[in-house]
């Protein structure tokens, strides 16, 4: 595993570098997730047909570090990911991610220009407002969650979600979910739109109907289903998943 110490987090982060053929691809992962927890299936899957890519633990996440003075912002963890892109050396790479990793690899591809091949997006946070889980979360101040929200939290949920969201730092959960709810300017769906690269929106087949798929559909940009799979996707139908990336970044 590598690392570096981020000058924007003051703490280390880590990542899986996988060699394979082509520019890497890095991923990015969702809200109490981490990609050395998600991925590994993916990219073992035939379906990848070994492309290298690049698993990133986020601050607060995984096995990066859980720096206390941190905003966990979406625009300053986009900022880490690109110190991560620099550090490894590449000139030129692909980005996926899921969930808000996916409005954090929005960031980081307009930041990117022309050293970004391709992006993939699942499910993202295009708008402001945040999800189901993340009005839960931010439901009160940051104090109570840490305190009493998070094991709450963590008691009840049952999915597979369990194992990576023990491994996030409560108070990284909880400012990551306020900077998503408070969203940004412009938002990440225009954002989205404006990128030049290759891209495409990935959607699980139990999220339809989606007015997010609906409305990237009808601006040209190409849409993909993931079958027998909601919004996790990733350990929901892992094959799936991982059919839909190898083709796009094939």
């Amino acid at each position: 595993m590598q690392h570096l110490i981020s000058a924007i987090s003051g703490a280390a982060v880590r990542w899986q570098d996988f060699p394979g053929e082509g520019d890497p691809v890095f991923f990015i992962h969702g809200l109490g997730c981490a990609a050395s927890y998600e991925y590994p299936r993916i990219i073992a899957d035939p379906a990848w047909r070994g492309r290298s890519a690049v698993l990133v633990d986020l601050p607060g996440s995984g096995y990066s570090d859980r720096p206390v003075e941190y905003t966990y912002a979406i625009r300053q963890q986009a900022a880490v990911v690109r110190e991560v892109i620099d550090a490894a050396g590449c000139e030129r790479c692909s980005l996926y991610g899921h969930s808000m990793g996916g409005s954090i690899a929005i960031e980081v591809a307009t930041a990117l220009g022309d050293r970004l091949v391709a992006l993939a997006v699942s499910e993202p946070n295009f708008y402001p407002g945040g999800g189901f889980f993340s009005r839960q979360i931010a439901a009160g101040p940051e104090a109570e969650f840490v305190r009493e929200g998070y094991a709450a939290l963590v008691e009840k949920e049952h999915s597979p979600w369990r194992g990576s969201l023990q491994a996030t730092a409560p108070y990284a959960l909880w400012r990551a979910t306020n900077s998503l709810i408070e969203g940004t300017s412009p938002d990440w769906m225009t954002q989205f739109l404006a990128l030049q690269c290759r891209k495409t929106l990935i959607v699980g087949a139990q999220t339809l109907p989606d007015p997010d798929a609906e409305f990237v559909a009808g601006e040209g940009i190409g849409v993909e289903i993931v079958a027998d799979a909601g919004h996790s996707m990733s350990w929901e139908n892992p094959a799936a998943l991982a059919a839909v990336l190898g083709a796009f970044f094939r």
